[in-house]
């Protein structure tokens, strides 16, 4: 309707032009006419109102977030990834690698494709979680390189809790494992919150084999191998089913994309790292289950425009939802994968959807798109069970009265603590029957947590990722849980 409409405006005035008397200013008005029409014809053309193409492509997709210390090479790593998937061409590597070159950082050409801001280039530290794309003939990826740096936790935190694989990226560099593993280093943090954010498989990626100081010697990655599995181990990995570590050098591209030559490494001969990927067994996305879309991001481009990874049931374009925890009613006028339109998404994909009804200012990250008939429940106290990972040393109590924020999904609250309601005995899962006054670090308790706005949220027996969460406080996580029982008059939480 666009160019039509254009195109008579501009030639109304032509009708008229005697009343400027002159040729001069006909000439004028017949030029600015066609520049118009012109204008019109070169402007993008509104997509046709018809049915999106149905979808030919249903390989499974998967998100996978690259975590790890500062500096073990994340960034680089995706880069290399996105490089050998053809996802960067020949040119732009030539513009990043002289970039690097003229900064006095020649290696980090590669965290380039990931790192586009200025800052992070300058500093050579992630910020922001970047997020890229490439596919192979089994599966569609989505790569969220996350920051390391233990300042921007909150980001690693967003990246993670829209991943379905973790993939932990270690330095073997000696003195750079002990950093990043000793106390205070990211290596232990963003282990423990990947498995509470829902992470169910984690890849380990021992980096820099290539490094004078390893030169892929196989006692290293054993003795890597052997300091990480108790603690992840401890963090609720089963490390013979959900962990697989695979050693590689992501500058060089070694064991990423093809196996490592036995001339270079002799003792390695199973899959390297994108053979691994491939191989996973499919995951359980729930395609029966109520529609669930927690709001990560939005927007505003001829509407409301939101981001987020559908974690169960599937999403229709045309589909009446509600919008929690305001109970907004919305219809869905489009919805984008991968910059295509497409007329349904399922579980475990990351998409934009366009909403009809509702003002992109009456959004927040942290919202949840929700099946309208089934909708989430909606509540500000709920029951959980906590485990109490380290307290700060000034605080180093866990009772009623505590305030922490609360991180779940994309959700970012302030919340407090109302009772401790039992204490868990670790070795044998048992509740004591009475409850405790008060816990400390390394405790399991069930508890009572209050918030003060309303938030959605799910039992975690009911929707995993809506249901498990990280207690933060003053900058650390100091405890990881699960929500148990929603206190709530709602039916929905029945």
């Amino acid at each position: 309707a666009q160019g039509p409409a254009a195109g008579e405006r501009a030639k109304a005035p032509g009708g008229s032009g005697g009343t400027g008397g002159g040729k001069s200013d006909d000439g004028g008005v017949d030029e600015a006419a066609e520049a118009l029409e012109d204008a019109a014809l070169s402007a993008p053309k509104p997509k046709p109102k018809g049915k999106t193409p149905e979808r030919t492509d249903l390989r499974e997709h998967l998100n996978c977030v690259f975590i790890g210390h500062v500096d073990a090479g994340k960034s680089t790593f995706c880069g290399q990834i996105m490089l050998a998937t053809g996802q960067v061409d020949e040119r732009t590597m030539q513009k990043y690698e002289k970039e690097a070159k003229e900064k006095n950082r020649e290696s980090w050409f590669l965290a380039y494709i990931m790192d586009t801001d200025e800052e992070e280039r300058a500093k050579g530290k992630t910020v922001q979680v970047g997020r890229a794309h490439f596919e192979t003939s089994n599966k569609r990826y989505t790569i969220l390189d996350a920051p390391g740096h233990k300042n921007y936790v909150p980001n690693m935190i967003a990246g993670a809790c829209q991943a379905d694989v973790g993939v932990l990226v270690i330095s073997a560099r000696r003195g750079e494992f002990e950093t990043g593993f000793e106390r205070g280093g990211q290596t232990r943090e963003h282990a423990l919150l990947a498995k509470t954010l829902g992470v169910r498989l984690l890849l380990v990626a021992i980096n820099k084999m290539d490094d004078t100081t390893v030169e892929w010697s196989e006692a290293r990655y054993r003795e890597c191998i052997d300091k990480l599995s108790p603690f992840l181990k401890q963090c609720g990995y089963n490390v013979k089913k959900d962990v697989i570590f695979v050693p590689i050098s992501a500058l060089r591209g070694s064991n990423v994309m093809t196996r490592v030559d036995p001339s270079v490494c002799s003792w390695y001969s199973e899959e390297c790292f994108l053979e691994i990927l491939d191989s996973l067994a499919p995951t359980d996305r729930k395609p029966g289950a109520p529609m669930r879309l927690p709001i990560i991001d939005k927007y505003k481009d001829m509407g409301a425009v939101i981001e987020g990874k559908v974690e169960q049931g599937e999403i229709v374009e045309g589909g009446k939802y509600v919008l929690l925890p305001n109970r907004d009613r919305v219809v869905v006028e489009s919805i984008s994968l991968d910059e295509e339109d497409v007329p349904k998404a399922f579980g475990g994909e990351n998409v934009k959807v366009k909403l009809k009804d509702i003002s992109e200012e009456d959004i927040r990250p942290g919202f949840v798109l929700s099946d309208a008939l089934n909708p989430a429940p909606v509540v500000r106290c709920f029951e959980a069970q906590v485990i109490i990972v380290e307290l700060l040393e000034h605080k180093s109590i866990f009772s009623a009265g505590y305030g922490a924020v609360l991180h779940l999904h994309a959700i970012a609250e302030e919340c407090t603590i109302v009772k401790l309601t039992s204490q868990i005995d670790k070795k044998t899962g048992k509740k004591d029957k009475k409850p405790p006054m008060f816990v400390k670090s390394g405790a399991v308790v069930t508890c009572v947590i209050e918030v003060e706005q309303n938030i959605c949220i799910e039992t975690f027996e009911n929707c995993a990722q809506l249901g498990r969460f990280t207690l933060r406080d003053e900058g650390k996580t100091i405890g990881i849980g699960k929500v148990l029982r929603l206190k709530t008059e709602d039916k929905a939480a029945a």
